[in-house]
């Protein structure tokens, strides 16, 4: 491997040191419905995200209250010893991609068919610490 490109090797692994991440495949909800409630928690503090996943009356925000604590537990593996509160995690990036998408067919009059498409999708959680300048 060449210098160059050993550097930035180091240098991408540098960063992920910072960053800890959870992810939820193939959830049996429509993008679109995860979306509303991934951009509540956007750019948000762990503490408060955490609180407003739990009194958010939608059934996605369930789902992404168990992978925010998943990626909350990665950091705590990563980092044995420090408190989370002095930590200042906040939610860096999430994002919803469409998954698999079951297709099945409802009758219709005159024998025909409509088509359903029974939607999922993949959530990505990245948690960060902001570091506090002294």
């Amino acid at each position: 491997m060449g210098a160059r490109k050993h550097n930035r090797a180091e240098a991408i692994k540098e960063a992920k040191k910072t960053k800890y991440s959870a992810a939820l495949r193939n959830c049996p909800t429509s993008p679109r419905k995860m979306r509303l409630v991934a951009d509540l928690v956007r750019g948000v503090g762990v503490k408060r995200a955490l609180d407003l996943l739990k009194f958010s009356p939608k059934e996605a925000s369930r789902k992404l209250e168990k992978l925010l604590l998943s990626a909350i537990s990665n950091w705590q593996i990563k980092n044995e010893g420090v408190r989370m509160e002095d930590a200042n995690l906040f939610v860096k990036e999430v994002f919803v991609d469409s998954g698999r998408m079951l297709k099945r067919l409802r009758p219709a009059p005159q024998g025909r068919a409509h088509r359903i498409r029974k939607r999922s999708n993949h959530v990505t959680i990245i948690l960060e610490s902001k570091q506090i300048s002294e």
